[in-house]
Order: structure tokens, then sequence, then C-alpha cells
């Protein structure tokens, strides 16, 4: 039977047998997942992953004997795995899971607590099931080539007042943390959104302040974007916009709305405030399963500003940038490991068609 037409196996670790049965349980009501094992430690894991391969495993952190983080290193990266963390939102389960999907985790899931007496499985974990489909198609081998950082104009006059936007979820940590690691200290200011729940945005934007020449922090109401900064979308209910207070003067708001394309905060939401009020802009889309982005891009497309997506070869799930690059959205399709010094080479430039009515002939680079 082809990988498409069975069930997704899933091998769950996890130290606590009660969330290793209520997690159990919660898949099992999806005929298209099978769990082929349920282990409480790393070695427990190893055993049965000596006997079968699973499509996907979900991980627990903080475990007895060999933690999950160095499972995650020393065993599942080199077998290409795809692993989905399911953690505690303390401050250390918040960092340790930052530090897994830097290490190769795909995507965090957030331990519901607080349940109702009698709530199902299922409900607790309504979306566990589909983001599990989703991360066995993804792709592991690709790795970007570390560069020097890029050199271009983007500090002279025609890149006053430019805005980088940038777009991400599934594998994201990842890609954001090799694109921002290049920006140079005088970069434009940089907005972004990468889906990842409350709690956890503070905690990457952190790792990344630690580890980047530029400032990176989770936005707050009321921030005003400098040359220099990244603003990470705080997680949760809100989503992040910018609005224009003066001539030259841009602000951050967070504002109440209901999920765009299931998400919240959207790419799309930011993108298309950017595109009213900041139409000098360079975006991008990069890895993620959805098409969150791909519309708001098209809105900066048509207003002028500068497009891109993440190439399929360099992307985990290429669902997010294929939709941008389908509908016009993307002027080009660019590799990871480029995307940093095409949107800096992008600054201070214009579009060729500004009011673009449909979707034009994209480039791919």
């Amino acid at each position: 039977m082809s990988r498409s037409m069975r069930p997704i196996r899933v091998l769950i670790v996890d130290d606590s047998q009660v969330f290793r049965r209520f997690l159990a349980r919660a898949l099992t009501v999806d005929p298209m997942i099978e769990v082929i094992g349920e282990a409480s430690c790393a070695e427990s894991a190893k055993a049965i992953l000596r006997d079968r391969t699973p499509d996907v495993i979900t991980l627990d952190l903080e475990m007895p004997g060999e933690d999950g983080l160095e499972f995650l290193r020393n065993t599942i990266v080199g077998m290409k795995i795809p692993t989905i963390v399911i953690s505690g939102k303390t401050q250390r389960g918040t960092r340790l899971s930052i530090k897994a999907l830097e290490a190769g985790a795909l995507d965090v899931f957030p331990k519901p607590r607080g349940m109702a007496p009698g709530q199902a499985a299922h409900e607790a974990l309504a979306d566990v099931g589909a983001r599990l489909r989703t991360l066995a198609r993804a792709r592991l081998d690709y790795h970007p080539t570390p560069g020097k950082k890029p050199t271009t104009s983007w500090a002279e006059p025609q890149g006053r007042d430019w805005i980088i936007a940038i777009g991400a979820s599934t594998g994201g940590v990842q890609a954001l943390g090799a694109m921002l690691h290049m920006m140079p200290v005088n970069c434009p200011p940089i907005v972004i959104v990468q889906h990842m729940p409350e709690g956890f945005t503070d905690a990457f934007a952190r790792r990344l302040n630690q580890t980047c020449d530029i400032e990176v922090r989770e936005a707050q109401q009321g921030d005003r974007p400098r040359p220099g900064l990244a603003l990470i979308a705080p997680g949760g209910d809100r989503h992040m916009i910018l609005r224009r207070t003066g001539q030259h003067d841009l602000e951050v708001d967070l504002v109440e709305g209901d999920p765009v394309c299931f998400s919240r905060p959207a790419i799309d939401e930011l993108f298309r405030s950017v595109a009213a009020a900041a139409p000098r802009a360079s975006a991008a889309v990069l890895t993620g399963m959805g098409s969150d982005g791909a519309h708001g891009l098209l809105a900066l497309r048509r207003a002028g500003a500068q497009t891109f997506a993440q190439d399929r070869a360099s992307s985990v799930i290429y669902g997010m940038p294929a939709q941008a690059w389908e509908i016009g959205a993307a002027m080009e399709q660019v590799p990871l490991d480029q995307m940093t010094a095409r949107l800096l080479a992008s600054v201070g430039t214009s579009s060729a068609n500004p009011h673009l009515a449909g979707a034009a002939a994209p480039q791919k680079v």
C-alpha cells in the first residue's frame, strides 16, 4: 500500500502514562492515523524504533534519563523522522521547545490543561491529527548553506521608510533563524508572523535575540518598527497589524479578530496592513502548511511591494509558498539560503506593475 493510502504511523513518547493514553485515544479517532507504540522514555522509544519506523513522533521533552531534547538530537534527527513536540507552557518547557525546534523538531503543541470533566480527548486535541498528517509529508533533507552577511545599499535614501515583512509556519523556526542570523545591524525594520502557540513566541524571540546581530523581540502594542529591529507577533488571540500614525511613523497594533486561514495571528492580516500603511516593502512567505499569507502577499504585490516565496526544494512544508506562487502573489521563488540577500537587494526598488490586477508571469531564482 502506498504511503498516501495507508494510515500515518505515530509513535508517542511521553513519561506520563495518563497523557500517553489520552493522546492515543485522541489520535485513534482519526481513521488515517495508527498509533504503533507508546514509550515512557528514550530507551523504550529506541527499542520500538529498532522494530518499526513511524512516519511521525510526538515527543515530550522533560523525561527521566536521556531527555527528549537529547533523544531528538542523538537519534531522531539522524533517522529523519518528522517530530512534533508536546510541551508544557512553563518557562522551562517553552525554552526547551524552542531548542528542540532549532534542533530539528517541526512543530510544537502545548499540553492541554484544565480540561472539563468528561471532555473527550479528541476535543482537547482537535487539530493534532491534522498536524501529524501534514508533518508526515515534510521534507527533512534540505540544509541551508551558511554564508556571509549580504552587503547592499538599503541604508541609502531610496531605502528609507522601507519595511521587510515575513510570514512562516511549520519549519519556520529554523528558516527564520537562518535568515535573521544573516541580517546586518542596519537592516530595514522587520515584522514577522510565525505560527506558534501563545507563550512560545516570546521564548523564540529571546532565543533569536541571543544569536543574531540585530535586536529581536516579541511585539507589544504601540511598538514602532525601526532599523535593526525584528518584531515577532505574539501567539495568542490577537492579530498583529501596522498602522500609520504620521507621515513617516508606523506603529504596531494588536487587534482582536477571528482566525484567518485558521490562524491567529495571521500572516494575511499583517501583510494586508503593510500593503495599506507601508507599501514600500519587501515581503516573503516561508515554509508552512495551509494558505495563510498568499492573499496578503498578493495585496502587497498589487501595492508595488517586492514579493517572494520560499522555493519547494528548501521548504519543509511547501504549502503556503505554493499557494502564494500559484496565485501570482510572489514575483520569485527563492531558496532559503538566498532569501535574506534577495530581500535586502530588493530594498528601495518598486514593482514594474504596481497595480497588478491578476497573476503575472513569475520568475524563479
